[in-house]
């Protein structure tokens, strides 16, 4: 079944772009010389990769810049804290008018959470209708994953920046571009490709090539993941492209950041149900 998607709705859920399956590999034709030293450097590599995965799930949260673009549209920016410490959560800023959100807000930029599963949007209360007197717009993530994968998401890291991370230890294709300066700090600068065999947690997310999994990857099925590790073991840019999406996070601050709440139910207006009325029609 085919689902129609705005470019709002894939950047709220460009995060979730994780790869964690198992993987395999072909011989290739170098001689025994080359591959011996291939392997030695991408050992290096992978051991940098998955210190760097180590220490981002270890510190549980981040402040994140993040920037996605669909179809070479107009990037929807965000910031904000990202949460992967007990369970997947962000609160997070977004430009009103990119998000095309225009007609829930006044404001130039609107507040969006995930937390416990479900999306929050910092709306103006409507004159009618389920936002009536309401602060708050909630739209339930399986409206948006289906009921398996959102209850996934909700219950692990599984949408996260660690997770995206952590999906580098399955890459079999790495290679070390050598040293740059990211955001004043100086970084090494590494590349994965994960081929289609090593995204098994991505199709159970968003459904076979039918579906906004298949518009996501493109016809090739890869996901390039562009990092930038510090001198701390630590992500300083993370770049994701794969078909039509390029998903963009710098980090600013690990750890220490507030907690993701859930806003006050007598604030919120659930739209859940207009949602899915609409997206049968």
């Amino acid at each position: 079944m085919k689902q129609k998607y705005t470019a709002a709705w894939v950047g709220f859920t460009a995060a979730a772009l994780v790869a964690t399956a198992g993987c395999g590999a072909e011989a290739t034709k170098e001689t025994a010389e080359q591959a011996v030293k291939a392997a030695g450097n991408a050992d290096k590599i992978m051991a940098v990769l998955s210190r760097a995965a180590d220490r981002t799930e270890e510190l549980g949260s981040a402040e994140v810049k993040m920037t996605t673009s669909v179809n070479g549209g107009a990037p929807i920016a965000m910031a904000g804290t990202y949460s992967w410490g007990d369970g997947y959560a962000f609160d997070v800023e977004m430009d009103t008018e990119a998000a095309q959100m225009q007609t829930l807000t006044a404001a130039p930029s609107i507040r969006c959470l995930f937390v416990d599963g479900d999306y929050y949007y910092d709306v103006d209360p409507q004159p009618s209708g389920p936002l009536a007197g309401k602060e708050w717009m909630k739209i339930d993530g399986t409206a948006v994953f289906g009921e398996d994968a959102a209850q996934a998401l909700s219950g692990s890291s599984g949408g996260s920046p660690s997770a995206s991370m952590k999906s580098l230890k399955y890459a079999e294709d790495v290679e070390d571009l050598g040293t740059q300066t990211v955001n004043g700090q100086r970084t090494t600068h590494y590349r994965a490709v994960l081929d289609e065999s090593n995204m098994g947690q991505l199709k159970e997310l968003y459904g076979d090539d039918e579906s906004l999994y298949g518009s996501m990857v493109g016809p090739d099925g890869s996901l390039t993941m562009d990092v930038w590790v510090g001198d701390k073991d630590l992500p300083v840019r993370l770049i994701q492209e794969t078909g039509a999406m390029k998903v963009t996070m710098d980090f600013e601050k690990f750890g220490a950041t507030a907690d993701v709440e859930v806003p006050p139910a007598a604030q919120t207006g659930d739209i859940t149900e207009t949602l899915v009325e609409a997206g049968a029609q």
